[in-house]
């Protein structure tokens, strides 16, 4: 199941890029992404209430609460820098430097939470940074 929701995500995200990159036009960056943002706040929220998990907000944990709000933190930066890269360069060109978040998870994965750093993820990560550097040279 968890390949499914992986594979939305990935169209999700394409559509994401193209439909930003039209409607970034003429629109300061900063604010076009707040206005995203505030979107995704309202449909994650209609999402909570319409699956009626808010009652899991009083079971949070400390540790929780802390990495989701910085896992926040890093997704508005994220964002931020995203949309203004959107702004001034070409969405095939900048869409595949975002990629590369791939290779930094996967070292981040391995020195942080000591997950497994195989052959095959090095060649993947190898296979990623090459075809990245080709798609934008």
């Amino acid at each position: 199941m968890w390949f499914w929701f992986a594979l939305g995500s990935a169209v999700f995200a394409a559509l994401t890029s193209i439909l930003a990159k039209i409607g970034i036009k003429d629109v300061n960056s900063n604010l076009a992404t707040a206005i995203r943002t505030v979107v995704v706040v309202v449909m994650a929220w209609g999402m909570v209430f319409l699956t009626n998990t808010q009652g899991g907000l009083k079971t949070i944990s400390q540790k929780s609460w802390t990495f989701l709000i910085l896992s926040g933190l890093a997704t508005g930066a994220s964002w931020l820098c995203y949309y203004k890269a959107l702004q001034v360069g070409e969405a095939s060109k900048v869409v595949p430097i975002d990629k590369l978040s791939v290779i930094i998870t996967l070292v981040l994965a391995f020195v942080i939470l000591h997950e497994e750093f195989t052959t095959k993820s090095l060649i993947g990560c190898a296979l990623i940074g090459a075809g990245t550097l080709f798609m934008v040279l």
